[in-house]
């Protein structure tokens, strides 16, 4: 696995665009996080579907081919140095084809950040634009509006993120597999991961990769599931090293943890538990596609290089 194309560092005044690949922003949380983003000396811009519900699916914003063309206008636009999203939950699948991805590569690359369902767009930029992207909150999320750490870590690698280059887990963090171990991050959403085998763009296998993975309302079984068909189709072999971040709502964690532990121990690679980033109460930014080494036993993530040039 090689390492990806990274974008530019964001500068005070910079455009940002803001999209809704996935489900509807309710409520007044894409307009606390605009001002965030203007309080950071950012430009926020809310791309014209951002706000829309889908007429006959109500969690979908807007029609999929208007999310398709939200994202794919926002990255084109030369005025526009990073795109944004508002929140996650379903609805990438369906309009990751229908981006004009040939133009966005003509485009160059840009600084990408969400997650949760944004996981399928974080695997699409890096297999169809070889381009690192951000697993970070999105602007209309809970954690950007209320955690000061998640907008903290957010701010810290857009501006500078040389001061960013080991990422330390939270507090309560566990080595659940010691040692260390080096490779190039991915990762992400654990359902939409296995959701992306098969596909025409989808990563063949996980290989040489330092796996960052979490999910949220999954049931223990149900992540047995997921676990075991990576397993079975040998997505996970030759991974280097797995850091897991929350499993929020999928159950009393101890429960979980031994799923993670019989599905994952048997690797023979360093597992770090309870890292800090996705669906938890602090969501920290975790750069895909930079080269790493991860020490389980100190809890941390070391990128070679910082996440942006």
């Amino acid at each position: 696995m090689t390492p990806l194309t990274r974008p530019a560092r964001l500068r005070p005044g910079d455009r940002v665009a803001v999209v809704a690949p996935s489900g509807p922003v309710r409520g007044e949380g894409l307009d606390a996080g605009l001002d965030i983003l203007r309080g950071w000396d950012l430009d926020p811009v809310v791309m014209p579907h951002a706000r829309e519900t889908h007429p006959g699916l109500s969690y979908l914003a807007g029609a999929d081919e208007a999310r398709a063309r939200d994202l794919t206008e926002a990255w084109c636009d030369p005025s526009v140095s990073a795109v944004i999203c508002a929140r996650g939950g379903y609805g990438v699948q369906r309009m990751a084809d229908l981006a004009d991805w040939s133009a966005m590569r003509a485009a160059g690359p840009k600084v990408f950040v969400g997650y949760s369902d944004i996981t399928a767009l974080h695997e699409a930029f890096a297999m169809r634009m070889g381009l690192a992207t951000l697993h970070g909150p999105m602007a209309g999320a809970v954690t950007f509006l209320k955690d000061v750490r998640t907008r903290q870590s957010l701010r810290d690698t857009l501006f500078e993120p040389e001061s960013v280059r080991t990422l330390h887990a939270l507090d309560g963090a566990r080595t659940m597999v010691p040692g260390r171990a080096r490779g190039v991050t991915l990762g992400g959403c654990l359902a939409l991961l296995a959701a992306d085998l098969g596909t025409p763009h989808g990563r063949p296998s996980a290989r040489g990769g330092l796996l960052l993975i979490e999910d949220v309302g999954e049931e223990d079984y149900r992540l047995d599931r997921i676990l075991t068909q990576l397993l079975r189709v040998g997505w996970l072999d030759g991974v280097t090293g797995v850091v897991l971040g929350s499993w929020a709502e999928c159950g009393p964690y101890e429960q979980v943890r031994a799923v993670l532990a019989d599905r994952l121990g048997g690797l023979g690679v360093p597992v770090v538990e309870e890292f800090g980033f996705g669906h938890g109460p602090t969501n920290l930014t975790m750069p895909l596609g930079i080269p790493a080494v991860l020490d389980a036993d100190a809890h941390t993530l070391t990128l070679d290089v910082p996440a942006l040039t």
